[in-house]
């Protein structure tokens, strides 16, 4: 049947399937909207409201928003009693728990919205799920962009949902990205929640430069979401999204969804980002792989034809040769085409690569691979996020870390998330202000763990894995969690304590100066200057860090100013890896002697002696404790694991910055540093980490490549056999097809008079 309540048809569609899956008239329901009705007519009706926008852009929630523009669309969803879909296995995308609906009564005009009769079918929908407004984290709203609509909307949304000191639901429009779809704008908007919940994360409204005030008033409960962000729950109740579709003449509707299952099953793979792998005897065969290579046609054939390739790649082979493909950069034929160039120009090589992601290796892999773990100061807020959205393992691990920050603090401090993910802001200070939160020495720790735990959990995704770990300053804790030195829960608790530790305490707590020249001019300017400071990192033989009091730190950089020497202080909370923090190491050994030490599962190297730490779980523990005063030799732990027979390095958590520290102090000798984030956030994370497998998978290391884009094959479905289907034309109603003339239609044969 056809049910017609205006823009809010479908969800009024909605509302009808779920009564008859209640009286159990039906067992299974097939629902949505429809409305392919954008002819003159159509927009001559809109233009009296008026509605549209003179600019031709749907602007939900915008402070400058002039109205909305017209779609067209198709949403088809099936409904199920939840039993049944459980009992027959099928795929569930949501769980509705409510629907409200009501009418505005009398109103001043059949175009007016009305903010009391939209808070009825709030509330109807809360009761009939029994579920509190402070519960949902996504309200996908009718948003057309019209100011008063929308202003109105979110008017009822506050009355229902309360007041809140901070901003903590995210509240959008698909109509941003679509337009209105009029009869099928309910549809479009259930479709987005529920695929938002299955795949735990929050989807981002396009077009808004400034929110509107409404929104943004003081005591608002919701914030616009502009970017994709990972959806991290409260650990008190599931993710749940509300969905709103209002119609002309006052019809409301409100839809309650919640997630089936609280973990993610698996990777969301969007497939625009590939790795072509090649492999063979000898480079002549590898030529021969690349030329077949179908890179100038559509992207569906690159893409199946990467994933083939994948496939059929043999690490063992002498010459290995794999090549990151990005769908929104470079042309895929292109970036072959350069490949076989310098395949063809290089012969007699034995390894090259290109800028754009290109990567050749002839013999067997040289040396055993580490994994380097980063310190503080190389957080940013959105770190890694794409990994976070699209990996449940990183997920996971990031969900476990904010509900133990929560826990800790007792919600004093907020949420983890909302530090490494904060929601978006729409000016710089804003900006600055959230990379100062995050700064914070008792959040960027925390934070560090998190971020990094969870990269190395999507590299051991792939098979990934190390023969030793080794971490900067902090990032030491995160390997000794990865060597199996202690668990995870331990690392989250251990995180936070270091933090406050080093955070707390009264009067001048000190500060550090990077400095720029070689260690042992650095070392003669402290004792030349009699400056009562502590080489306190020694990061590469070309840069050191200075740590001690506030005032001694401030005259070390004007004298190295005056002897022309290059300097920067560093925003920390402490003169960390001083005596300035000894009075940290003592609480902190302290909490280590109740963490439940394993015994180690990979060889850990230590940043005070540059050697392994010890398999006596004791001695491992007071070495830990004395790192936080104790000067970090970075030098010396690299060049101990260069002698241990360790060639590759590879940076696991934000940013770059160790493995330049790394070549810096390797140099010329044969060794490959890799970053997981090497372009520091500013190309895709999933690009960045196709590129350092598809370099590990050069190298020789085992990556399992067919875990890339894994479940993408049209080349089953096109060997099924093909039953002939039926094709309805969706039109709009000023589309006419002329029917064919008829012949005339010849008289019965009886009424045609006989001629004599």
């Amino acid at each position: 049947c056809v049910v017609d309540a205006a823009c809010g048809s479908s969800l009024s569609a909605l509302n009808l399937a779920a009564l008859e899956l209640a009286a159990g008239k039906a067992d299974m329901v097939v629902t949505g909207g429809i409305d392919t009705f954008n002819d003159i007519f159509m927009y001559t009706c809109f233009s009296k409201t008026p509605a549209l926008s003179p600019s031709g852009h749907a602007r939900p929630f915008d402070a400058e928003g002039d109205g909305t523009t017209l779609g067209e669309g198709l949403g088809i969803v099936i409904l199920k009693r939840l039993v049944d879909a459980e009992r027959d296995g099928d795929k569930i995308y949501a769980v509705v728990r409510g629907i409200g609906a009501s009418s505005d009564g009398r109103g001043a005009a059949i175009y007016e919205p009305s903010a009391s009769g939209q808070q009825k079918a709030l509330r109807r929908a809360y009761e009939q799920g029994g579920i509190d407004p402070r519960t949902i984290e996504l309200i996908e709203a009718h948003g057309t962009g019209t100011k008063v609509g929308d202003a109105v909307e979110v008017t009822a949304l506050k009355e229902v949902f309360g007041t809140a000191e901070e901003p903590w639901c995210a509240i959008g429009s698909i109509k941003s990205q679509i337009g209105h779809t009029k009869a099928a704008a309910g549809a479009a908007g259930l479709i987005k929640a529920a695929l938002a919940l299955y795949h735990k994360t929050l989807p981002p409204t396009i077009k808004v430069r400034q929110p509107q005030e409404t929104v943004t008033a003081e005591g608002s409960p919701f914030y616009v979401n502009t970017e994709a962000r990972p959806w991290i729950p409260r650990a008190d109740h599931p993710r749940r999204a509300g969905v709103s579709a209002l119609g002309f003449g006052g019809s409301n509707f409100h839809c309650l969804l919640e997630e089936h299952q609280p973990l993610k099953a698996s990777a969301d793979w969007q497939g625009d980002v590939q790795i072509a792998a090649f492999s063979a005897a000898d480079e002549q065969a590898l030529d021969a792989a690349l030329e077949k290579f179908p890179a100038s046609g559509d992207w569906a054939g690159v893409r199946l034809a990467a994933e083939q390739s994948r496939s059929s790649f043999d690490v063992l082979h002498p010459c290995r040769l794999l090549v990151v493909l990005d769908s929104n950069a470079s042309r895929p034929e292109a970036i072959i085409q350069k490949a076989l160039g310098l395949l063809r120009s290089q012969r007699g090589v034995n390894a090259w690569s290109t800028p754009d992601g290109t990567f050749f290796v002839k013999g067997e892999p040289v040396g055993r691979l580490a994994m380097l773990f980063p310190g503080q100061g190389a957080q940013y807020t959105g770190m890694l996020r794409d990994l976070a959205i699209q990996f449940p393992e990183f997920l996971h691990t990031f969900q476990a870390a904010d509900q133990a920050f929560v826990a800790h603090s007792k919600g004093r401090q907020g949420r983890l998330v909302e530090r490494v993910y904060p929601r978006p802001v729409f000016d710089p200070q804003s900006r600055d202000q959230n990379e100062a939160r995050l700064r914070a020495t008792d959040v960027a720790q925390p934070a560090l763990g998190a971020v990094c735990l969870g990269a190395r959990d999507v590299l051991a995704s792939f098979g990934v894995t190390a023969d030793a770990y080794a971490g900067h300053s902090y990032g030491e804790l995160a390997a000794l969690c990865a060597g199996g030195y202690f668990n995870p829960e331990a690392l989250h608790a251990l995180s936070r304590l270091r933090g406050e530790l080093m955070a707390a305490g009264e009067g001048d707590r000190g500060s550090m100066l990077a400095v720029f020249a070689p260690l042992d001019r650095v070392e003669a300017f402290l004792d030349d200057n009699g400056l009562q400071l502590v080489l306190a990192n020694r990061n590469t033989p070309e840069q050191g860090v200075l740590s001690g009091a506030t005032a001694e730190i401030e005259r070390a950089g004007r004298l190295l100013d005056e002897q022309g020497l290059r300097s920067q202080p560093l925003s920390v909370a402490a003169a960390f890896h001083s005596e300035r923090v000894a009075e940290a190491s003592g609480p902190f050994g302290e909490a280590l002697k109740k963490v439940a030490f394993g015994q180690p599962q990979a060889c850990v190297y230590a940043n005070t002696t540059g050697a392994p730490y010890p398999e006596n779980l004791e001695e491992a523990r007071d070495m830990l404790a004395a790192q936080l005063a104790r000067p970090v030799d970075f030098i010396a732990e690299i060049e101990a694991m260069y002698d241990a027979g360790l060639r590759t390095f590879v940076e696991v958590g934000p940013g770059a910055r160790m493995t330049g520290m790394v070549q810096a102090i390797l140099g010329d000798r044969e060794h490959q540093a890799i970053a997981l984030d090497a372009s520091n956030g500013k190309r895709s994370g999933v690009h960045d980490l196709a590129r350092a497998l598809a370099q590990l998978a050069a190298l020789g290391y085992p990556v399992e490549l067919t875990r890339w884009d894994a479940g993408y094959s049209e080349s089953s479905a096109s060997k099924r056999p093909q039953k002939p289907g039926m094709t309805v034309s969706l039109t709009g109603a000023n589309y006419f097809k002329t029917p064919q003339k008829r012949p005339p239609v010849a008289p019965p044969a009886s009424l045609v008079t006989p001629v004599s």
